[in-house]
């Protein structure tokens, strides 16, 4: 039997750029503006604090795990409203807080790599975070995004994929989907019945640490293993 590809997903952060130094950054400037706005919460909330008190609204919270937005909001409510500051102030520092966390610097091989493939197939953005394609400058590769805030469950559950299939009108079995997190990703995207390209940069594993996985024990199907999304669009033929 001939496996056609059709479409394929991608995933978005530690996919197509590093988030942790753009989460930082972030969690930078909020500080600096809550250190104007809201000077009693910046001295109670250094960000250290403040992701201590997301993780206790986080596991508060369970119903919304998949809607990073409104955990951040909360957090930003509570801490404001502990410090004595004013709660409406979440929102505000929200919308600079999530500025900054658009600004991204994508991997070397990103646009060179989107440009190749997606002038063959249809490419859908499918993420657990709260990033916008506009802002990033990666829109015109992609027709369109499925994010968990707005499926309402997250990767690795099968109906985020199903929701990507249906958007992108094609079955599972013709979709490759494309990420870095081997359990979210790879693992969620094969039980759905997708097809899998599990990006594995160099530097990510001297980060994290290297991860042996057991790549015979996933569902059938094809399953790609690469260091970054040229050597993708090389093995498509792209």
């Amino acid at each position: 039997m001939t496996l056609t590809i059709t479409a394929l997903t991608l995933d978005l952060d530690d996919t197509l750029w590093p988030i942790q130094p753009t989460l930082h950054r972030a969690e930078a400037v909020l500080q600096d503006w809550l250190r104007t706005h809201a000077p009693a919460t910046a001295a109670r909330h250094d960000a250290p604090a403040m992701l201590r008190l997301r993780l206790e609204v986080t596991q508060r919270h369970p119903a919304l795990a998949h809607d990073l937005t409104a955990l951040r909001l909360i957090t930003l409510r509570e801490a404001l409203t502990a410090s004595g500051d004013d709660p409406a102030l979440a929102e505000p520092a929200f919308d600079v807080l999530f500025a900054e966390r658009q600004r991204v610097q994508w991997y070397a091989d990103v646009q060179p790599a989107l440009e190749r493939l997606a002038a063959r197939y249809p490419l859908l953005a499918v993420s657990n975070g709260n990033a916008e394609l506009a802002p990033t400058g990666l829109s015109p590769y992609f027709v369109g995004v499925v994010n968990a805030r707005g499926c309402g469950v997250a990767k690795p559950a099968p109906r985020i994929f199903a929701a990507a299939c249906e958007a992108l009108q094609c079955p599972a079995a013709q979709v490759l989907h494309v990420g870095d997190d081997w359990r979210l990703d790879i693992v969620g995207a094969r039980q759905a019945g997708l097809h899998t390209a599990w990006i594995r940069r160099p530097e990510a594993a001297l980060h994290h640490g290297p991860t042996h996985p057991d790549e015979d024990q996933a569902p059938p199907g094809l399953h790609l293993h690469l260091d970054d999304l040229l050597a993708l669009a090389d093995a498509l033929g792209a």
